[in-house]
């Protein structure tokens, strides 16, 4: 990682920062860019009521910061959920999975009010796709997952020694043409063994902060 794209991704984290208020649960997602929120959370620490983690290892370092980590199963409501993304576009779509966190990500990004992704600007594109596509599946059903990934289009890669913190192995599927994320997220989650697929758009972001050398773009999902 060079340092000018180190310091977007400190840039936009500090940004992320704006979104917080005292006595809030925060969701708390993966990733280089979450880190560099993580590294700036300190002053908030005191001020937050909790968070809920998406990962056990942004679940240590909130707990070296003394933020009480809370089962999703015991919150009423999130406010406020903050990640990154592998790749975004202008709709706000995302593909998330790199770091092997998506579903949990997904699980927290359906219960929170709002969601915002925190990403630098080489994570912004036209159409998503030319990150490879994270599927997580049950490990019984990988050779199956993966036949039918290729009827779709796709080149299936095992995403060999890496284990999710749900104990299942991750295919990265290659070559997706993703014309309509929204149609291919549920086409994939209906395949059986998919546990679910690092496809964000039928619950995409709600603010998208793109850090850049010339500062922080912002872009609103449209109210409904």
């Amino acid at each position: 990682m060079s340092d000018q794209q180190l310091q977007m991704k400190r840039q936009v984290a500090a940004a992320a920062l704006d979104f917080l208020e005292d006595g809030m649960i925060l969701g708390v997602g993966t990733g280089s860019t979450v880190n560099a929120l993580l590294d700036q959370l300190g002053p908030w620490a005191p001020r937050l009521a909790g968070a809920v983690s998406s990962s056990e290892g942004s679940t240590r370092r909130l707990r070296e910061l003394h933020v009480p980590v809370l089962d999703l199963n015991e919150v009423a409501s999130l406010g406020l959920y903050i990640d990154g993304a592998d790749e975004a576009n202008t709709h706000l779509q995302l593909i998330k999975g790199g770091g092997a966190a998506l579903t949990r990500e997904k699980i927290i990004a359906a219960v929170a009010t709002r969601f915002v992704c925190i990403v630098d600007e080489s994570k912004l594109v036209q159409r998503l796709g030319r990150f490879p596509l994270p599927v997580e599946v049950i490990p019984m059903a990988r050779s199956h997952v993966a036949r039918e990934l290729v009827q779709l289009g796709g080149r299936p890669v095992y995403r060999a020694g890496v284990v999710t913190d749900n104990g299942n192995p991750i295919l990265d599927v290659h070559d997706l043409v993703i014309d309509d994320p929204v149609a291919l997220e549920s086409q994939i989650n209906q395949i059986t063994g998919v546990v679910t697929v690092g496809l964000f758009a039928r619950r995409p972001a709600d603010e998208l902060l793109i850090g850049s050398p010339s500062g922080v773009r912002r872009i609103s999902r449209p109210a409904a």
